[in-house]
């Protein structure tokens, strides 16, 4: 899984954990809903400052978001 992949699936993930709709995390992210979705499924790659506006706005550190699953 390489690193666009694993960051759709734990922004997925952890704004479940959260309870929040894509359209809080964009409003908290100051980002546009269409972007947000973009990045969950994995069609864009995100920039490091729009990691960091996204994992300030779910209050997790960045790396969470790019965190690979062990096999």
């Amino acid at each position: 899984m390489d690193l666009k992949e694993s960051m759709a699936v734990n922004l997925r993930r952890i704004r479940h954990e959260k309870n929040l709709t894509q359209e809080d995390l964009a409003a908290r992210a100051d980002l546009s809903m269409r972007y947000v979705g973009a990045i969950e499924r994995g069609k864009v790659s995100a920039s490091v400052t729009v990691l960091g506006q996204i994992a300030d706005a779910l209050g997790v550190d960045p790396c969470e978001l790019l965190r690979q699953k062990s096999s």
